[in-house]
């Protein structure tokens, strides 16, 4: 019976158990009701899941039916199985798929308990007193662990990866947290994230060059362009490293280049990197920690680099800091993989309160924001000083902040242009298809040039898309092996195998770092309270954590002795 306003007293009366009982009713059926919805958006997933399975297997033959060549007798003996042991135990991770901003995690990463010494190395080994008092920078024999010539090649190319599908690993991982997703060692780069940290220094000069300046607003011009060419490194290297054992160290001097570098791997959970850098002649130092937050968008992996980055000049007792941009990684499944950066770097000198804000700006629809880095460098007032712009990975300059801004309305009223005679398709999405690399950068009338990269050598394709700079890394003399520490990346053998072209051996050695660091880490939970107690004294060897003295924000510091030589009490991590 409906009730309306003209409606008696008596017909309302007995009208409401009526409506009472149908609200009763409907309150009932919603939990049936949500429940359906529930299995119909299960089954669509389940829909969509099939669908791209069925779309990656597609891709993948006529990948296979295309390709006029095949890999090795050696690639075509490996299994999924062989990169799925324990894969529940061991906390895998893909963030080392990432490039600088986030580390790669196929290993479990534990340390032996107890710690064990694995190289005795005589005190006469230590130089005179230096920047952080503990040896001269590079003078003496201890510090000679360079390769004075430089290769200009690996000992062997690298692997097709046209043959193993990304989805084949991925289909079996949903619904699993991104931390334990373990990748077959063919999509890794014979490098540790250690090494790949070390190509913050490619471009020390910019250091050097911002030591020469005697003008703050220069000096700041050359170490925004240093963190800029930070990330230049990353540009097409789609190959992810080896994440860090726990107590794994990696050290760099190079005499041509003015530096010395020693990074560990101080934390398991989460995983963090810790690096400092001094100049030879006491001109710099530079540090920092990494860890990635990862976030999996389905067809793309993104990493947000966490951490501090900072840069301290002793001559003008100035310090900058900033953090890295954030980094993603398109078509994981289908495609062709591609890499940008994106969002807003501010790198702040803590002395004179001046900043440089630069937005990494993201592709676009149209791909005509690819590569483009732009901001300005600000006074403690927030004034425009001066404008910066380019590629991160090609150039970078500075202009009149007044020209810049003429020049972007200008350009934007060209592009509205452009876009009102273009038909896009609304089915298309961007990331399917990485863009093309759009025209170099149009350099505005009055641009001073502050960076440029450096040419990759003619072979960059042949071995992992490294640059010069990157193709030393690894590279291990033995006269180097009476100098470094055995925890250093150059003897990983799971790297080693992958750089001389042994896939299986590498694959092989990859799980039994695995199983080794599992262990380790299973006795160090069965130990007493008493150990629980000492493993964060037993803990890093080379940083403790602290504050950041600039910003005061939690950091990783070097708490010196590296350089002393003296390696005793080190954990056997390989």
């Amino acid at each position: 019976m409906r009730i309306n306003f003209w409606s008696s007293k008596e017909d309302v009366c007995s009208a409401l158990p009526s409506q009472i009982y149908k609200l009763l009713f409907l309150s009932a059926a919603f939990p049936k009701v949500w429940s359906l919805q529930l299995e119909q958006e299960a089954e669509k997933n389940k829909a969509l899941t099939e669908a791209l399975e069925t779309l990656s297997t597609d891709h993948y033959e006529l990948r296979q039916s295309l390709s006029k060549s095949r890999r090795s007798s050696t690639l075509s003996t490996l299994t999924e199985d062989d990169f799925y042991d324990a894969v529940s135990e061991s906390e895998l991770s893909v963030s080392g798929f990432l490039s600088v901003a986030s580390p790669s995690c196929e290993e479990d990463e534990g340390r032996n308990a107890p710690l064990r010494s694995s190289l005795h190395r005589p005190s006469a080994l230590r130089g005179p007193t230096g920047m952080s008092g503990e040896g001269n920078h590079g003078n003496q024999p201890a510090q000679q662990n360079g390769v004075e010539n430089q290769r200009t090649s690996l000992p062997a190319p690298m692997f097709s990866r046209n043959d193993v599908s990304i989805w084949s690993i991925l289909k079996k991982c949903i619904g699993m947290e991104l931390s334990k997703i373990a990748m077959p060692v063919i999509f890794n780069e014979p490098l540790s994230f250690l090494q790949r940290l070390s190509e913050y220094m490619e471009h020390t000069y910019l250091i050097h060059q911002a030591n020469t300046a005697t003008d703050s607003v220069e000096r700041m011009k050359c170490v925004a362009a240093f963190a800029v060419s930070a990330v230049a490194s990353q540009w097409d290297r789609t190959g992810k490293p080896f994440n860090p054992l726990l107590g794994e160290t990696y050290e760099l001097i190079r005499d041509d280049l003015g530096f010395r570098w020693v990074s560990e791997q101080v934390s398991h959970h989460p995983p963090v990197s810790a690096f400092h850098a001094e100049g030879l002649k006491e001109d710099f130092v530079f540090h920092g920690s990494i860890y990635p937050k990862l976030k999996f968008w389905g067809k793309s992996i993104e990493a947000e680099p966490k951490g501090l980055i900072t840069l301290e000049l002793p001559k003008y007792n100035e310090s900058y800091t900033w953090t890295n941009p954030t980094c993603c990684v398109h078509n994981i499944i289908v495609g062709q993989l591609w890499i940008e950066q994106y969002g807003s770097v501010e790198v702040i000198n803590h002395k004179t309160g001046e900043r440089c804000s630069m937005m990494f700006k993201p592709c676009g629809l149209f791909g005509n924001e690819l590569h483009k880095v732009e901001g300005f460098i600000l006074d403690k007032s927030k004034k425009k000083l001066c404008a910066i712009y380019g590629k991160w990975t090609d150039c970078l300059y500075t202009v009149d902040p007044a020209a810049f801004d003429a020049h972007k309305k200008s350009d934007k009223k060209n592009l509205d242009e452009k876009k009102g005679n273009k038909q896009s398709s609304v089915d298309e999405e961007p990331e399917e298809v990485p863009p093309p690399d759009a025209e170099t950068v149009t350099v505005i009338p009055g641009s001073e040039l502050i960076w440029k990269i450096t040419p990759r050598p003619d072979n960059s394709a042949k071995f992992y898309a490294f640059s010069s700079f990157a193709m030393h890394l690894n590279e291990l003399e033995k006269s180097m092996e009476g100098v470094i520490p055995q925890t250093d990346s150059r003897f990983r053998p799971d790297i080693c195998a992958m750089e001389n072209g042994d896939i299986d051996l590498a694959s092989a050695e990859k799980k039994r770092l695995e199983e080794k660091q599992r262990m380790a880490r299973k006795n160090r939970t069965k130990s007493t309270d008493e150990w629980k107690n000492r493993s964060a004294a037993l803990g890093p060897r080379w940083f403790q954590q602290g504050p950041n003295p600039h910003t005061k924000a939690q950091d990783w510091l070097y708490s010196k002795g590296y350089w002393g030589r003296n390696y005793t009490n080190l954990p056997e991590i390989y």
